[in-house]
């Protein structure tokens, strides 16, 4: 495991308030470290735990926290410029000596030449969201001796990127905030971990709590990814009124866009619900108006629905914003109660996983020393 954690957070971070003996501690410690061996592995770091790659909140400051803290932070490269990622990778280097990950987006027109980038900068971990990658861009990262994480949202699609030579799969659920898939993380859980095997699999969206990420390591998952849990660490650039609002949110507050006419499709992206949210529904009712008075065509309808967002997310990020800017955040919002600093965030969800698993060891033992007998009583009168 790593400093800092201890059987005491137990009682901190998982509400168990029993003191464990030290044969039952040991039990629990080996037990998850087992479970997430293999995540830990492939990532170099001590918690199988990713931070999830938000634009403008996944910058130097929260990806280097994150690593510092034992998990694994992840630079969001967005729509930055090769010359941008260069200075933004080398100034988190020079916070942290830890291993962390670039998150470059496959639809770049420069995707080649950020490659090229993380490559001169010997960035270990590259992972490559929105949409099938080219064979070109993963082999050249591999060329490299960096490994490949990509997203996949079903099966045939992780095997596709598996054969295509990629080291390990995210498999995001539609919990999670900003841009979202159809299928919820349970299912897509059980649909690609009894069946994906050969390589790593981490599973995201909608995780707030130890509890959650333990079920999913015992269902075979090498390692999870959190994004939402951690926007209000101290270590997040995130504007106060920002971080201020996702406090103050439920998880029924992060709701997905709306489309009203599928001839313009809304990409779906998670956010808390605000007075732009409410706005976008009355634009995309005033331009198909417009269009179906002939005063728009169809392209430039879809445009001006599209435009509705530019620039919002760093106004609500950065500017604080809240009412005119994008507050992207997945459903374990809900789970987010204060601003903390990254490591208290990492040992809560350790604390509350580990007393999960010790709490689960004093039901075994009761059920064993009680149970088994009446049990084996009942079986014998059926006979």
């Amino acid at each position: 495991m790593t400093e800092g954690i201890s059987v005491a957070d137990f009682a901190a971070g998982g509400e168990h308030a029993a003191h464990q003996g030290d044969a039952e501690s040991e039990r629990v410690y080996a037990e998850l470290d087992r479970l997430w061996a293999r995540g830990c592995q492939v990532l170099g770091c001590d918690f199988a735990i990713m931070g999830g790659a938000m634009t403008w909140v996944s910058e130097r400051n929260l990806v280097a926290a994150i690593s510092k803290a034992g998990g694994f932070g992840v630079i969001a490269s967005g729509s930055m410029s090769p010359q941008l990622l260069s200075r933004e990778i080398q100034a988190t280097q020079a916070m942290t000596t830890r291993p962390f990950g670039v998150n470059l987006i496959t639809l770049h027109p420069e995707l080649l030449e950020l490659i090229d980038v993380c490559a001169a900068h010997r960035v270990g971990h590259v992972v490559l969201a929105g949409g099938l990658p080219s064979n070109t861009a993963v082999t050249r990262i591999k060329r490299s001796e960096a490994r490949v994480f990509c997203f996949a949202p079903a099966l045939g699609f992780a095997r596709k990127l598996v054969r295509m030579g990629v080291d390990a799969i995210v498999i995001e659920g539609n919990e999670a905030g900003g841009h979202i898939g159809p299928v919820s993380t349970g299912v897509l859980a059980q649909e690609i971990l009894p069946h994906l095997t050969g390589v790593p699999v981490f599973v995201a969206g909608g995780i707030g709590r130890g509890e959650a990420m333990l079920a999913y390591l015992e269902m075979g998952a090498s390692g999870v990814q959190l994004g939402t849990r951690f926007v209000c660490a101290h270590e997040s650039i995130a504007h106060p009124r920002f971080k201020r609002a996702l406090i103050c949110a439920a998880a029924r507050d992060a709701v997905a866009s709306v489309q009203i006419d599928p001839r313009f499709p809304v990409m779906p992206v998670r956010a808390l619900s605000n007075p732009a949210t409410e706005r976008f529904v009355a634009v995309q009712r005033r331009v198909i108006d417009r269009f179906a008075r002939g005063e728009l065509s169809q392209k430039a309808a879809q445009l001006e629905i599209e435009h509705f967002w530019a620039g919002a997310l760093r106004r609500g990020v950065i500017d604080g914003d809240i009412e005119a800017g994008s507050l992207m955040a997945g459903q374990s919002v809900g789970f987010v109660t204060r601003e903390q600093s990254t490591v208290e965030i990492i040992e809560e969800l350790i604390g509350q996983a580990l007393a999960a698993l010790a709490a689960r060891g004093e039901r075994t033992s009761r059920w064993t020393l009680r149970s088994a007998p009446a049990l084996l009583g009942r079986q014998g009168a059926r006979g």
